[in-house]
């Protein structure tokens, strides 16, 4: 009986660790986007991000570009001022350098703002307000 437990609690933990790694292959996928030869792409590191990204969102919440692009530039001004005078440092670790007269493209803009709503959903950071 006891080996019997033993070879069952070696199963497990054999399937328990294939299934983090597949997990964890998924989440460090960076969107990129082609435009006129120059390649734009936005880095997320947060692990959480991607999965909570694929819980909320869904193509009937999409936007239009220019939608994105307007919210994306406050919350890219509202970041780098907060970024700047080193309020919420736990959180905002980096400069964002975003240019909103150039177009990323529609999945850079969206990847940013989903991102943007993740921070002000689990820090109550205001960024797009």
């Amino acid at each position: 009986m006891k080996k019997l437990l033993i070879f069952g609690m070696l199963v497990f933990a054999g399937w328990a660790c294939t299934q983090q790694k597949k997990i964890t292959q998924t989440q460090s996928e960076p969107t990129s986007i082609s435009i006129d030869s120059t390649e734009y792409q936005i880095i997320i590191i947060d692990p959480e991000f991607e999965r909570w990204f694929l819980m909320r969102y869904s193509p009937a919440l999409d936007r239009s570009n220019e939608y994105y692009r307007s919210l994306n530039s406050l919350g890219v001004n509202n970041w780098n001022d907060y970024f700047n005078r080193g309020k919420y440092s736990r959180v905002i670790g980096s400069y964002i350098h975003y240019n909103p007269t150039l177009d990323y493209g529609m999945d850079v803009n969206r990847k940013l703002y989903w991102y943007f709503k993740y921070i002000e959903e689990n820090t109550s950071i205001r960024l797009l307000r």
